[in-house]
């Protein structure tokens, strides 16, 4: 069995709750802190408010340009507190990421923690040394960077 990998972030950011929960439940803004070389495109309708059960729909291009179909679904949903999305269907043999905010003195405290596994066993495992797990590190550096700019930060 491919080994479970285990990715934490946490970033302040000073903003309050109501901001950033309206600006992170919205599948619609993910483009924004995504790179624009994985010319990520939500292809499902949108939704007024997050809920359990939605099922989101996207094409993302991680590698070599080549189209990719992801689908998740937010299996819990805590208003102002938490959100999960799960893969349904995409590169992933598992992927469980959880959005935790928390407020903090002068704005809030994000924290993202994604379980992955990759598919495939000795090769998905091979790839995630190659390059999956370090565009998976650029990702989430490149949202840091993406967040301070539209935000601000609070270091």
């Amino acid at each position: 069995m491919a080994a479970i990998h285990r990715l934490e972030r946490t970033q302040n950011i000073p903003i309050d709750l109501e901001q950033a929960w309206n600006f992170f439940s919205r599948p619609g803004n993910l483009e924004k802190i995504t790179p624009a070389y994985m010319r990520f495109r939500i292809t499902s309708p949108p939704v007024a408010r997050m809920y359990a059960g939605e099922v989101i729909t996207y094409f993302i291009r991680p590698l070599l340009g080549i189209p990719l179909a992801w689908m998740t679904e937010i299996t819990h949903v805590q208003e102002g507190r938490y959100f999960v999305d799960e893969q349904k269907k995409g590169p992933y043999a598992l992927w469980h990421h959880q959005h935790h905010f928390e407020a903090v003195p002068g704005g809030i405290k994000m924290t993202d923690i994604v379980h992955y596994q990759l598919p495939l066993g000795f090769l998905g495992t091979l790839a995630g040394k190659l390059f999956v797990n370090r565009q998976l590190e650029d990702i989430f550096a490149y949202r840091r960077e993406a967040i301070e700019q539209l935000f601000g930060s609070m270091n």
